[in-house]
């Protein structure tokens, strides 16, 4: 039963963990044989000297992995839940989530600097991430923010040569590399939210493979998966893309559910946000996604046409 993945080195400890996984919940000796990784190279992985947002969005890491699904030769597509677009084809379905890892961001530099606050007057700031320039603008307008890709040992590379002053990398990648800059103070979400569902692993499957979501059944956390519905509800809700300043964290606290989300400009001059709160005694996906969804319509509402004018410029 392959596993396709795409060939980035946390994509692949991704899969791997994945394997691992899967294999136990099967009872399966040999992981490899039994679900052996299916590497391939995605049109975002291929697309290094532009913004994301200029090429398509969010299914540039995808769409491989998901051709590969419908034509047989997959039967789990393994994918960071940031990258996956809220409207799946037809036919797919992300059937588990992993366990969550911390879904903060860091901020990093060749120094001790770790809050944004901190940064020399004018710093240079890399990321391709359109979130994340918006928030760093928002509290910096004099941040000067420039494209920065590639996988975290080539961004990395840019700050310690200091082409860059800093730049963002989720807290999540760091520790599931093993990289010592995951032990780094992380940015509190009451500064920096997160992407929706950053942090999340999931686990995409052809809608009917009744085998493989039988072994799913056993590996989903639940209560990751009801906190990346309720994010991605807030994000469905606004018709956001990668390509759209949008963010949400939800946390649990036993049955209740705490969820924040905003929207912004591109420049981080006008942000949206608002919070809710709900109990969900069955902790049931289905009712998060309806609570993200909710308070997206909310800060929809709210953004009225200026926000409306910011998802049809960047979604």
């Amino acid at each position: 039963m392959p596993i396709a993945t795409r060939t980035s080195p946390l994509a692949l400890a991704q899969a791997h963990d994945l394997q691992r996984r899967l294999a136990e919940a099967a009872g399966a000796e040999d992981a490899e044989s039994a679900f052996p990784i299916l590497g391939m190279s995605t049109t975002g992985d291929q697309i290094t000297d532009r913004a994301l947002l200029a090429a398509g969005g969010k299914g540039l890491f995808t769409k491989e992995l998901e051709t590969a699904l419908l034509a047989g030769t997959a039967r789990f597509a393994v994918h960071s839940m940031k990258d996956v677009p809220t409207r799946l084809p037809d036919g797919l379905e992300i059937s588990a989530i992993l366990e969550r890892e911390d879904p903060r961001d860091v901020l990093l530099t060749a120094g001790e600097i770790s809050r944004i606050e901190d940064l020399p007057d004018g710093a240079v700031l890399g990321t391709a991430s359109i979130r994340r320039q918006a928030q760093a603008l928002a509290l910096r307008p004099d941040l000067k923010i420039t494209l920065l890709r590639g996988n975290v040992d080539t961004r990395l590379d840019k700050v310690r040569s200091r082409e860059v002053d800093a730049t963002f990398l989720a807290r999540a990648g760091l520790r599931r590399l093993g990289r010592a800059e995951a032990e780094r103070t992380p940015l509190e979400t009451s500064a920096i939210l997160p992407a929706p569902a950053q942090g999340c692993v999931g686990v995409e499957i052809r809608t009917g493979d009744a085998e493989a979501e039988a072994i799913l059944s056993k590996i989903n956390h639940a209560e990751s998966q009801v906190r990346a519905w309720a994010e991605r509800g807030f994000l469905e809700a606004l018709d956001g893309s990668c390509r759209t300043p949008i963010a949400a964290h939800a946390v649990l606290d036993g049955a209740e559910i705490h969820l924040r989300g905003e929207a912004l400009t591109p420049d981080g001059a006008k942000r949206w946000a608002n919070e809710t709160r709900a109990t969900l005694p069955e902790l049931d996906p289905a009712a998060a996604a309806a609570l993200g969804r909710e308070l997206g319509l909310e800060v929809k509402r709210a953004g009225g046409e200026a926000l409306a004018r910011v998802v049809a410029e960047t979604g």
